[in-house]
């Protein structure tokens, strides 16, 4: 579940290695995403090396397993697997399985995606509605039409529509897509998420999280939320 003390929540997706988990901690984010058994996007490492970093993260610090699986045991057994106790959801999952997960462990944080595309608002808004008794945050994304990607993506979306989500829906919602150290406060002040989630935005070119990229995004992710509250 996410704690009072998680919000503002800030998110880093995609962990290469344990390097680049410490350079996250000490970046100060808590929260620390590994994209595995993806159907587009390209792993970053292996469900034996996800383990291990997550099974060792410090307590106050959260691994999540972002995924496309859409079945209640699959998920529950990833997680399991992997040692986490956080999940974000990007498959089309059924609001009966999201009911499974939540009855089988309670306990669990579960992040459910809204990947927005072109004219489907009100689809995102009867997804809330339907899903929102069995889920404890949702996170919008921007989907990539020339790839077919839902989620790092490094491309924007309408914040307009982000913000609705945000007025309309009764969980929090976090904020993704395109997201930078450039972009992230002019975003928080736009849309006023529960929090902000971060992938290639804070890279460098060799594909790895550049440490004074992430740090520029707590900074002002931090001081955005701080003028809005």
């Amino acid at each position: 579940m996410i704690a009072p003390g998680d919000r503002p929540l800030i998110q880093i997706a995609g962990v290469c290695d344990a390097a680049e988990a410490r350079l996250l901690m000490d970046a100060g984010v808590r929260w620390l995403g590994f994209p595995l058994r993806l159907t587009v996007n390209k792993e970053d490492l292996s469900e034996d090396e996800a383990a291990a970093i997550i099974r060792g993260l410090p307590a106050g610090f959260h691994g999540v397993l972002i995924t496309y699986l859409d079945r209640a045991d699959d998920v529950l057994a990833f997680c399991a697997k992997l040692g986490s106790r956080a999940v974000q959801l990007h498959g089309d999952i059924a609001t009966e399985e999201l009911c499974e997960i939540r009855r089988r462990d309670p306990d669990l944080t579960v992040f459910k995606s809204l990947v927005i595309r072109d004219g489907n608002e009100e689809t995102l808004r009867r997804m809330v509605e339907e899903t929102s008794p069995f889920v404890d945050a949702y996170i919008t994304d921007t989907f990539n039409p020339a790839t077919g990607q839902e989620g790092a993506t490094g491309l924007v979306h309408d914040w307009g529509i982000s913000r609705r989500l945000v007025e309309f829906s009764p969980k929090p919602v976090i904020l993704a897509g395109g997201l930078n150290p450039e972009n992230v406060a002019e975003a928080i002040r736009a849309v006023r998420p529960a929090g902000v989630d971060s992938h290639t935005g804070v890279e460098g070119p060799d594909g790895r999280k550049s440490a004074g990229k992430v740090r520029l995004f707590v900074a002002e992710a931090q001081r955005a939320f701080s003028q809005i509250c």
